[in-house]
């Protein structure tokens, strides 16, 4: 991924705190089979510490593509939209001048992957997933000899991502002038389609961090 200057994270608590709001939904790469292309995989995550625990179907064929090799790539982005091009058109020139781009938050964690089979592990990944994404409880008990979990978990392993390494890109125009930028946060907020306002909310953040942009 490149990283322009101005579009890095400030710090690593803009990214940690990006994650944190919500943004648990992420695409695990791993390098293919010889012979194959890298397969893919779109899955909820949770943070645990310095590893991003999962869980997939035991069926799912990437299995032994992590057996080969356990260097994967997990990917997350959000709070996207599409800028266009008079939108960005330089002060004193036609807007049909101005060049469209792609705005987006977007963080890779490059892994080091170690597959889970034991049941109570899998249950305890299970148990952590669940505080997150279920904190009321309103669930079984996860418990390798109970139903209806027990019997489900052979089903299902788990994978444990050891973070070695964090790339986060937060790309909203942060070099342009400021008057630029807070016009653009407005005109995505009255578009105020798909993505636009969390778009506009991240790009008026950087705004009040950055100001003006300084190499």
């Amino acid at each position: 991924m490149f990283i322009q200057p101005w579009d890095a994270a400030l710090d690593d608590a803009e990214w940690q705190t990006w994650i944190a709001d919500g943004h648990d939904f992420g695409i695990l790469s791993v390098n293919g089979l010889p012979g194959h292309a890298p397969a893919v995989v779109p899955t909820h995550f949770t943070v645990d510490d310095t590893a991003l625990p999962v869980h997939l179907a035991r069926p799912n064929p990437v299995w032994a593509a992590i057996e080969a090799d356990p260097n994967v790539t997990f990917t997350v982005a959000g709070d996207y939209a599409f800028i266009p091009g008079p939108w960005r058109a330089q002060p004193g020139t036609r807007s049909t001048d101005g060049v469209p781009t792609s705005y987006y938050a977007t963080v890779q964690f490059t892994c080091r992957a170690t597959i889970i089979d034991e049941p109570e592990a899998k249950a305890a990944l299970l148990r952590r997933q669940m505080a997150h994404f279920q904190p009321d409880g309103d669930h079984a008990p996860i418990d390798p000899g109970r139903p209806p979990y027990g019997r489900m978990l052979p089903g299902i392993r788990g994978l444990r991502l050891d973070v070695a390494e964090v790339r986060a890109k937060f790309k909203y125009d942060d070099h342009k002038p400021v008057e630029q930028r807070t016009d653009t946060a407005h005109r995505l907020t009255e578009r105020g389609t798909a993505l636009d306002a969390p778009t506009a909310a991240q790009q008026l953040r950087r705004l009040d961090r950055v100001g003006t942009w300084k190499p």
